[in-house]
């Protein structure tokens, strides 16, 4: 997982913290919006980990693999 990725991730369990302290102390009216960004965070993660490029093998690294004849 790369630092961009973490990062998301972060911010929406910090995010889901926000609203379960919310929706205890003022109410659920209060914490949606709060609830509705994690869930953002988290599709936007799901997002990015289904759709990363594939990584292109390094042409040195090829070279190795070929069989000797």
């Amino acid at each position: 997982m790369k630092l961009p990725d973490v990062v998301i991730l972060s911010l929406a369990l910090a995010l889901v913290i926000i609203g379960i302290h919310l929706s205890l102390t003022q109410g659920v009216e209060v914490s949606y919006p709060v609830f509705m960004f994690a869930v953002a965070l988290l599709f936007w993660f799901q997002y990015r980990r289904t759709n990363k490029p594939k990584e292109t093998p390094d042409p040195k690294q090829k070279n190795k693999k070929r069989k000797k004849h």
